[in-house]
């Protein structure tokens, strides 16, 4: 198997198996395993796949550039990324889409009123990783980052739509009642809703990744592209 012929296959069982196990076999595997060891599959497969995505990556050879990125792209991509970042800071606490078997902790969240990122998006831990994907396809416009990064979108976004229709089953009127008062697709409107100390730390977050860059052979990215 050639090295794009790899990034496939592997992107295909990333993506695959996250739909599969979060879905259909689900329930099952939970019945015969328990929810612990259900979870330690769930995350085996998911860091094997993963792992075999970044390892064909680096063996492709980088494709020609669909389009130049200029530093225009640059600045649009560098606040995506920061957005991205305080969305995902922010999706740490108090977010009733983190997995809870038994549903508890996520009736409790969702009948309060959306404060911060949710006033932004439902799916703010989500919606981070798609907004960074489209940033570095938008930086790194060649087939292969297309193939790796849009598998990654492709998850994040789909696996929300998903997400939500599996909670509107299993949790009735508690997660309806979140739905009508958050939104799936972001709001930028309600940035400025977004507390203060997440905006800081979330910023924080952006520059030491950034600046992280460099160490795994990059160019500088964000603020770091133009020092």
């Amino acid at each position: 198997m050639d090295g794009f012929a790899s990034l496939i296959a592997a992107c295909a069982l990333f993506v695959g198996s996250h739909f599969l196990l979060s879905h259909p076999l689900r329930a099952p595997l939970v019945g015969r395993m328990g929810e612990k060891g259900f979870l330690g599959l769930y995350s085996l497969v998911a860091l094997v796949s993963f792992g075999w995505m970044a390892w064909a990556y680096r063996r492709v050879e980088a494709g020609p550039l669909y389009w130049a990125p200029t530093d225009a792209i640059w600045v649009v991509a560098s606040l995506l990324t920061l957005l991205a970042a305080i969305l995902f800071v922010g999706s740490l606490r108090g977010n009733p889409a983190l997995p809870d078997p038994q549903g508890d902790a996520i009736r409790s969240l969702a009948a309060k009123v959306p404060t911060g990122v949710f006033r932004v998006t439902r799916h703010p831990m989500m919606w981070g990783f798609a907004l960074w994907g489209v940033a570095h396809m938008l930086i790194a416009p060649r087939a292969d980052s297309f193939v790796l990064v849009g598998s990654i979108v492709f998850l994040a976004l789909a696996g929300s739509y998903g997400q939500d229709r599996k909670k509107e089953a299993t949790l009735g009127s508690a997660w309806t009642k979140w739905e009508t008062q958050t939104s799936f697709l972001p709001r930028l409107t309600q940035l400025s809703r977004i507390e203060p100390r997440i905006l800081l730390i979330g910023t924080v977050f952006w520059l030491l990744a950034t600046w992280g860059h460099s160490f795994f052979g990059y160019a500088g990215a964000g603020i770091y592209r133009w020092l």
